[in-house]
């Protein structure tokens, strides 16, 4: 239980990271805040992230062995890796216009994996 709660709360997390490092873009590419400041696209973005954060540690805490969770630190940060990409690949191709997934894209997700099933190997 403690694996699949780690889990779902990074997934929340990294929809946030994703559209604070990135929906500023999205915004500017939608014309909504063509008229911001960076300052004022940096305090939107870093609210964005604190909500992230809510998610993140959390997960690492609940998902750490060192807590009595199912991860050591490694597998934890792989795993945020993988899903982190997933989520971005998955927000990128619904949100912004004209992203496409090319063989490279897939090649390397097949990687990511790949590293999944290394630093679970006993």
């Amino acid at each position: 239980m403690k694996g699949l709660s780690t889990a779902l709360l990074l997934i929340c997390s990294n929809v946030f990271m994703t559209f604070a490092w990135y929906g500023n873009l999205w915004l500017k590419q939608k014309h909504i805040s063509d008229n911001w400041s960076l300052p004022i696209v940096i305090v939107a973005s870093w609210s964005i992230a604190l909500i992230e954060y809510c998610f993140l540690i959390p997960a690492n805490n609940i998902g750490s062995d060192i807590n009595g969770g199912p991860f050591n630190i490694m597998q934890l940060k792989v795993l945020q890796e993988v899903i982190s990409i997933t989520v971005f690949t998955g927000i990128v191709m619904f949100c912004f216009q004209g992203q496409e997934i090319h063989w490279n894209h897939i090649a390397a997700f097949i990687c990511l994996i790949a590293a999944v099933f290394f630093v679970f190997m006993k």
